[in-house]
């Protein structure tokens, strides 16, 4: 069985973006060294068109070969003219709201996205599946999320998009490991506690 990670970004105090869902102050702390603990221990979660930027287009996938994300994450990608950012990668796209999909490597999940989760899981695949966002999609999707990797960034926004949004019992995870960086960013790493 494959595995669902929900890979995310998000402040000290555990928001992936402040109210207006911007992210942007997180990018500074991605410096020389967290760039290169991306390269090597998770080149997919890089954009297509970073990979090609930094001069890696052509890395193996090591992780995941599925991404997985919702309308709202999407939609930056659309806005700058891109309708395949991950296409290193399988790509699907929770939207009520698109009625076709931009792009042949992207397929449009409209109905019941824990489902077509489940029947990803269960595909034969030495690679796992990427949830890259955003907060509502990971609060629809937390009982098939089987390992979270926060990247943390020292900054607190007070308020914003959270994690997770959406009500749900509370879920145990058990901490795998922890990497410090030197300019005070953190990975955490957890497993779902079954």
């Amino acid at each position: 069985m494959r595995k669902l990670t929900y890979f995310v970004a998000c402040s000290i105090d555990g928001f992936i973006g402040d109210p207006s869902g911007d992210a942007s102050s997180m990018l500074r702390f991605v410096d020389e060294e967290f760039l290169e603990f991306l390269k090597t221990r998770y080149p997919e979660t890089i954009s297509a068109e970073g990979r090609r930027l930094l001069g890696f287009h052509d890395a193996e996938n090591q992780r995941f070969d599925t991404v997985v994300q919702g309308r709202a994450s999407y939609q930056m990608a659309l806005d700058v003219n891109i309708t395949s950012p991950y296409a290193h990668l399988r790509e699907l796209v929770a939207s009520r709201s698109l009625e076709q999909s931009p792009d042949p490597n992207v397929e449009l999940v409209s109905g019941d996205v824990a489902a077509r989760v489940r029947e990803l899981k269960a595909e034969e695949s030495g690679l796992g599946i990427w949830l890259c966002g955003g907060s509502q999609l990971a609060g629809e999707l937390i009982d098939e999320i089987d390992e979270l990797v926060i990247k943390t960034y020292p900054l607190v926004y007070g308020s914003g998009i959270p994690m997770f949004r959406s009500a749900f019992a509370a879920t145990e995870f058990a901490l795998d490991s922890v990497r410090i960086f030197d300019n005070g960013a953190l990975v955490r790493t957890y497993s779902r506690k079954r």
